[in-house]
């Protein structure tokens, strides 16, 4: 786990990791488009996260046990970070998301969740009085200045409210997602990311029977920009390819490259959501937009770069359990 906060990686470590990192990112960036198509279908928001969450924490369950290795004190000291992960950083957050992209383009919702580092620094520095540098507070003022030319105010707030708000929380979940995810070191990550998405999907489930949240799905054909599909191949894609796959690859490229440089890779999502965005939604981002993703995405590199390195986990002097990781989402992913 110690790879976790090195940055330098060589050879065939390094482009594994690499390779690793943009299967991640691409893989989280598909989920927007396909939950348009399918609450476009009939299905509710958070039917298509529960569905999604769940689907990922089978598929990923198997490979848990296997490094959990029987070790169930493990899981029960470390219960209360996996039901707060599996309730705010996984069902919170996509749930948010996932409303936001049905009230606004999908890569507008993406950059304003993509503001969560920048809500992360602030959070450190009047939690735990890490006052940031002169680069952090450069990045996050790039940052604002980005997410307003997203929103374009210059004309009025083209965006909805409602989806802007929903973009926010999805914002604040990601946020704690790294906040969380700085906990629990001894904690295999798949073990953390299986336990919760279980939690978030079975909790959303009873939600719905509830009547706390709408739980409702429909069988109707899926409709995009350029086809049409059955329901359930979006949902088998949801939930393997832009959840189960892309937490594994997300894990693997962190241990290979370092914490720091595969979040920076990890800085792809963006640009893989606004393709797929294009091409199933026909979405396109205008120009003053896109402009405002640049300096969203330099601001938040700058955060990054004005953070000062980790000590290595283990070390006496370690902020490990007060430092986020810079880590592949928020899925969503991320975190959509």
């Amino acid at each position: 786990m110690a790879t976790l906060t090195h940055d330098a990686a060589a050879g065939h470590r390094l482009r594994a990791g690499l390779l690793f990192a943009v299967v991640s990112a691409s893989s989280f960036g598909l989920s927007g488009p396909l939950a348009r198509g399918l609450m476009n279908a009939g299905w509710s928001a958070a039917a298509v996260v529960a569905a999604r969450v769940l689907l990922a924490g089978v598929v990923l369950l198997p490979l848990a046990l296997s490094q959990l290795r029987g070790n169930w004190n493990l899981v029960r000291a470390n219960a209360a970070l996996i039901i707060a992960y599996g309730l705010v950083a996984v069902a919170g957050t996509q749930l948010a998301y996932f409303n936001a992209v049905a009230h606004m383009e999908v890569g507008t919702a993406l950059l304003i969740e993509y503001t969560a580092p920048i809500a992360v620094v602030g959070w450190l520095w009047v939690r735990h009085r890490q006052r940031p540098g002169a680069a952090t507070v450069g990045g996050a003022a790039l940052g604002v200045v980005g997410l307003l030319l997203v929103l374009d105010v210059t004309s009025g707030l083209s965006a909805d409210p409602i989806g802007i708000a929903w973009a926010m929380g999805a914002m604040v979940g990601a946020a704690t997602y790294f906040v969380l995810s700085a906990h629990g070191v001894d904690l295999p990550g798949t073990v953390l990311a299986a336990g919760g998405l279980l939690i978030g999907g079975v909790t959303l489930v009873l939600a719905g029977v509830v009547g706390i949240v709408p739980l409702h799905a429909t069988t109707d054909p899926v409709v995009f920009d350029d086809f049409t599909t059955s329901w359930w191949i979006p949902i088998l894609t949801i939930g393997i390819v832009t959840a189960a796959i892309a937490y594994a690859t997300g894990i693997a490229a962190t241990r290979r490259l370092g914490a720091r440089l595969a979040s920076f890779v990890a800085l792809t999502e963006v640009l893989a959501a606004l393709l797929f965005a294009g091409a199933l939604l026909g979405e396109s981002p205008r120009p003053i937009q896109l402009l405002g993703g640049a300096l969203i995405l330099i601001g938040v590199i700058a955060v990054r770069l004005g953070e000062p390195a980790p000590l290595p986990i283990g070390d006496p002097e370690s902020p490990a359990a007060e430092e986020p990781p810079a880590t592949t989402r928020p899925e969503i992913d991320h975190q959509s």
